[in-house]
C-alpha cells in the first residue's frame, strides 16, 4: 500500500504538467493554422463561391454553373488545359531522365568532381526566370548564339523552340533541375552503402541493384519531387509567358489575360479552380504516399 501510494503521489503532479504541455502546443500551432486558414482556405472557398453564386440580368445572385459550362465546352479554354497538362508530362519525364542519374552520380561518387557538379546542379536555383527567359532567347532563339556557331561553320539554322510548346517546356525543366536534384538526393541518403556492397557482393548487376535495392527506397522521394514541380508548373507565368506560343498558352498567361486584358473575373476565377483541382489531384497521391509511409514506420 505504501509503494501505490507514494506511485500515485508522484503520477498526481505530473497530469497538470501534462495538460499545461498539451496547451502550450496547441497555442504554437494555433498560429500557423490560423495564418494558412486566412491566406490559403478562405481565399479557396470564396474563389469557389464566387464562380458558383454569379449575378443574373437582373443583378441578383443566384447558384450557377455557366461559367464552368464555358470552360468546358470553350474549344480554346480544352486547348490551354491540354496544352498545360501536356507541359508538365513532357517536363517531370525530362526531369527524372535527366535527375534520377545525377542524384545517383551525386549520391555514390567520391572525389571533388561532384561538389562541382552539385554546384552546376543547383546553379539554376539562383537565376531568375526573366534572366533565363533572355538567355533563352539570346542563345536558342532566331539568329541567336546557335544560329550563329552554325552559319560560321556553313551549317543550316536549327528549328528554334522559341515561342513553340518546346520553349516553355526546355526553360522549365532548367528552372526546376536543383529541387528536383536535392530532393532525390535527400532520398537517397536513406541508402546505405552496406545494402548495396551486399547486393553487388550476391552477384546482383547496377541495374538490379538500382531496381531492387535503390528505387523501393526512391519511390516516395520521387513522389515528393513531382508533387512540388507540378503544383510550380501549374502557377508557372514568366517562362510559358515570355517563351510560348501565344496560342495556345499555359493556364498562367491565360488567366493573367482573361482576368487583366479581357476584364472577366469570372472566368479567370474558374480558371483557377479548374488548375487548383488538378493540383488536388496530384496532391492525393502524394498525401496518400506520406500516410502509407507513416503506417507503415
Amino acid at each position: 500500500m505504501t509503494v501505490v501510494a507514494s506511485g500515485a503521489a508522484q503520477l498526481a503532479p505530473s497530469i497538470p504538467k501534462q495538460k499545461s504541455g498539451s496547451l502550450i502546443g496547441l497555442l504554437l500551432v494555433a498560429a500557423p493554422v490560423l495564418l494558412v486558414v486566412c491566406l490559403i482556405i478562405w481565399p479557396i472557398i470564396s474563389a469557389i463561391g464566387r464562380t458558383l453564386w454569379l449575378p443574373d440580368a437582373s443583378g441578383a445572385y443566384s447558384f450557377s454553373l455557366r461559367t464552368y459550362v464555358f470552360f468546358f465546352t470553350d474549344k480554346y479554354s480544352l486547348a490551354n488545359l491540354r496544352v498545360t497538362l501536356w507541359t508538365t508530362g513532357m517536363v517531370m519525364a525530362i526531369l527524372l531522365v535527366v535527375c534520377l542519374p545525377l542524384a545517383l552520380y551525386l549520391r555514390f561518387a567520391t572525389g571533388r568532381l561532384p561538389a562541382y557538379v552539385q554546384g552546376l546542379a543547383i546553379f539554376p536555383l539562383f537565376v531568375p526566370s526573366v534572366i533565363l527567359a533572355y538567355a533563352f532567347i539570346r542563345v536558342l532563339g532566331p539568329n541567336g548564339t546557335v544560329d550563329l556557331l552554325l552559319n560560321a561553320v556553313h551549317l543550316p539554322k536549327i528549328k528554334t523552340p522559341y515561342l513553340t510548346p518546346w520553349g516553355p517546356v526546355i526553360g522549365l525543366v532548367w528552372d526546376n533541375i536543383p529541387l528536383t536534384v536535392l530532393i532525390l538526393v535527400s532520398g537517397l541518403g536513406n541508402i546505405t552503402n552496406a545494402a548495396v556492397e551486399a547486393a553487388r557482393d550476391c552477384g546482383a548487376g547496377p541495374l538490379r541493384v538500382f531496381w531492387y535495392i535503390i528505387l523501393p527506397k526512391l519511390g516516395n522521394s520521387i513522389l515528393v519531387a513531382m508533387s512540388f514541380t507540378i503544383l510550380g508548373l501549374f502557377s508557372a507565368f514568366t517562362l510559358p509567358y515570355v517563351l510560348g506560343p501565344a496560342s495556345p498558352e499555359m493556364m498562367g498567361p491565360y488567366m493573367q489575360r482573361t482576368f487583366s486584358g479581357n476584364n472577366d473575373p469570372s472566368n479567370a476565377i474558374t480558371q483557377a479552380v479548374v488548375s487548383f483541382a488538378f493540383c488536388i489531384l496530384f496532391g492525393l497521391f502524394y498525401v496518400r504516399s506520406v500516410a502509407k509511409n507513416q503506417r507503415k514506420a
